[in-house]
């Protein structure tokens, strides 16, 4: 079967494919490990032996070779591009890996943040001296805040479970404060990111799961009994919800959620992971939030990972904004100042320094690039093309949900009854297709789950090629070709390991073979 002239389905495992004795294959090329092709006594670079100098080592000196491979300058660089024609990239392909906004990165924002005084900032240089950067702190809260409709943020937080720590840390110091230290139990619902139940157990809260209701939204009747007849003095200390939840759903009941946990005397810290598909149609300070984490990486396009430390900046309410970590920045007469010493309503410090300053340039120059009525196409965009994803393939595949959903799509394995092929196959068969599997069996409230977010950086093309080779893989699965489901990947550098045995007996150090003998000459 054929569909515009190119092959829909990968060539069988057993097929008449050419053996190549290099292991390579065309452009494909082989790549051995280090410790395999390079030896201790082969360099790049020849230095000639210091003189005059003496080690200060002592008895710690090195006393024999260590045994690290060593490797010619033109063998170097093939390596390692070799690798990187292994890895898939979202600068290669669509990325559908839901829960993970796995967006374009402009290279506009690469460039400001390699300015300078932005990439050589210092944290323990002078203030006097960093009021560039201090400024671009200042801006980029006051856009957070903006976007958000609330009063504070704490910037420094380095990740999305690192600003649920703070969020919540502002919370209990806040209970604290008020003499409520009786209030340490925190309503989970099981749609929410798995991060947040770990997050308020840190924080010495019990955990109370919610239930979802059959539309994957949280159970209000269930919410409503556990905190009936409960007033300001219960043990109620607050709610961590996901919103859009993991099912990519938006929390439709939101503001009664909130009203309900203000009753208690309990604080609603929203996990904002997902704010993607929220920015510019939404501001979580107006549906009751007190607390809320940003993923820039995911909101705000700065790479994940960033070369470092990421970012996840919390927005805090009025009731909470006296209880925000230190250090942040302020607007002075002669300037801007970090307010690094806590006082007594102040949690402390989250960490050594300020944060991430490239993260922070690159968020800011992608917010100011787009403005408010980019922001705004982007959100739309990215839920727009997840809904053109689940459109497209609701008659092939089975949406976990009924209706449509926010910025990802979430499919459950009903479509594979009775085909012999499962989620796994299913996914071992994208690469083939030359894809990055979707989100497997998350989230866990969904059998079989299978999550694609599409974000806002693919065109309408780019879209029906990724949805043609979805359907044809549907189609096949149903038609009893299982065997080369079993097979997948086939035209990946490497087959399909038994990911049992690699999780349980990993192999973790490269040990040389035994030394073969070889005859004097």
């Amino acid at each position: 079967m054929k569909t515009e002239g190119r092959p829909t389905a990968p060539v069988a495992a057993n097929s008449n494919a050419v053996q190549t004795v290099s292991g390579s294959q065309a452009l494909n090329q082989a790549t051995a490990l280090l410790f395999e092709t390079g030896t201790p006594r082969r360099t790049g670079v020849d230095l000639p032996e210091p003189k005059g100098t003496k080690s200060r080592l002592g008895a710690h000196g090195r006393k024999g070779a260590i045994g690290l491979p060593g490797l010619s300058e033109p063998e170097t660089m093939r390596h390692y591009v070799r690798l990187s024609q292994k890895n898939y990239a979202i600068d290669l392909g669509v990325y559908p890996l839901g829960s993970c906004t796995m967006k374009h990165n402009p290279r506009l924002n690469e460039k400001v943040a390699r300015m300078p005084g932005f990439a050589d900032v210092h944290p323990l240089q002078p203030v006097q001296t960093a009021q560039g950067a201090l400024e671009i702190m200042s801006v980029l809260s006051h856009w957070l805040m903006t976007l958000c409709n609330m009063p504070a943020v704490a910037l420094t937080p380095k990740a999305g479970a690192h600003g649920e720590l703070c969020g919540m840390m502002a919370i209990r110091a806040r209970l604290d404060h008020d003499g409520a230290s009786h209030k340490r139990r925190v309503l989970v619902p099981d749609a929410a990111h798995g991060t947040n139940p770990a997050t308020a157990v840190q924080c010495g809260f019990t955990v109370d799961g919610l239930p979802s209701n059959a539309g994957g939204r949280v159970d209000m009747d269930a919410l409503r009994a556990k905190l009936d007849g409960l007033g300001k003095d219960s043990d109620i200390a607050g709610i961590m919800l996901t919103n859009p939840n993991t099912c990519g759903l938006f929390e439709s009941d939101i503001i009664e959620i909130a009203a309900l946990i203000h009753k208690a005397g309990g604080y609603f810290y929203c996990d904002g992971a997902n704010f993607n598909a929220l920015v510019g149609r939404v501001r979580p300070g107006d549906l009751g939030v007190d607390a809320m984490h940003i993923n820039l990486h995911k909101t705000f396009s700065t790479p994940h990972g960033g070369g470092g430390p990421g970012s996840g900046p919390t927005v805090l309410s009025d009731a909470l904004k006296d209880h925000a970590p230190v250090p942040y920045v302020v607007k002075t007469e002669d300037g801007f100042d970090l307010v690094e010493h806590p006082d007594d309503k102040s949690f402390g410090r989250m960490c050594a320094f300020h944060g991430n300053m490239g993260m922070y340039t690159r968020a800011l120059s992608y917010m100011m690039s787009h403005g408010s009525d980019g922001l705004k196409q982007a959100t739309e965009d990215a839920v727009l093309n997840a809904n053109y994803v689940q459109a497209s393939l609701s008659d092939v595949m089975t949406p976990a949900f009924e209706g449509g959903c926010m910025h990802e799509a979430l499919f459950d394995d009903r479509f594979l009854k009775d085909t012999g092929v499962d989620t796994l196959d299913f996914a071992k068969a994208m690469i083939d297709e030359g894809y990055h599997p979707m989100t497997m069996y998350f989230p866990l409230v969904v059998h079989g789950a299978m999550l694609i977010e599409p974000t806002e950086s693919e065109s309408k093309g780019e879209l029906d090629r990724f949805i043609r080779s979805m359907r044809s893989l549907a189609e096949r699965a149903k038609s009893g070709d299982v065997e080369s489901f079993k097979q997948a990947p086939i035209y990946a550098p490497m087959r399909r390991l038994d990911e049992t045995q690699a999780a349980r007996k990993p192999v973790l150090r490269w040990t040389p073979p035994s030394d073969v003998a070889e005859a004097a000459e």
